[in-house]
């Protein structure tokens, strides 16, 4: 594994994922969120973006986590492997709203400077109608830009562990179609 893909639900721990797997395996993380967000939640331009994930996907090793469904088409063909984070939503929901408190007089070390975590319904809504909204678009879009990756999905944090521990070996997790 040398360009890793994180990919899964808000809450459901790729950020975190990143972090550990890039330690274990030394490889540099790429944060999609500190690319895309600038100060005070403000959206980039959508052309700037696309180049600087561009640039940041250009490397020989990388483990970049975050969905940007705009950018599959950069992220995915270069991808080896492709690590899915499927956690419950209401498990994502919880730790979305803890991370709230947990990050009150800093910032997230996954996140864009001058973006303070803050209760956000439609961001809730957003976590909530993610297998019935976001889902089909990503199974979609890893069937025409990620065939040749080995797809893991990790549906525990028992699996993440497992994983990591394992620093990505073939057999110590489920693969593609399970």
């Amino acid at each position: 594994m040398r360009r890793v893909l994180i990919i899964g639900n808000s809450g459901g721990g790729k950020s975190t994922l990143a972090r550990r797997l890039g330690v274990a395996l030394n490889i540099p993380v790429i944060h999609l969120d500190v690319l895309f967000w600038k100060p005070g939640w403000i959206e980039p331009d959508r052309t700037e973006f696309r180049a600087d994930v561009d640039s940041a996907m250009a490397g020989e090793a990388w483990i970049c986590d975050g969905n940007f469904g705009g950018t599959w088409d950069l992220r995915m063909p270069r991808a080896d492997t492709i690590v899915w984070v499927d956690q419950p939503p209401l498990l994502c929901l919880a730790r979305a709203i803890r991370r709230v408190f947990a990050y009150r007089r800093e910032a997230r070390p996954d996140m864009a400077e001058g973006c303070r975590e803050k209760l956000d319904p439609k961001f809730y809504a957003y976590i909530l109608g993610f297998n019935r909204k976001v889902r089909p678009r990503l199974e979609a879009a890893i069937a025409e830009h990620g065939t040749q990756a080995r797809l893991v999905r990790l549906r525990s944090d028992r699996e993440i562990d497992a994983f990591v521990s394992g620093a990505g070996h073939q057999g110590s997790v489920k693969s593609r179609g399970t």
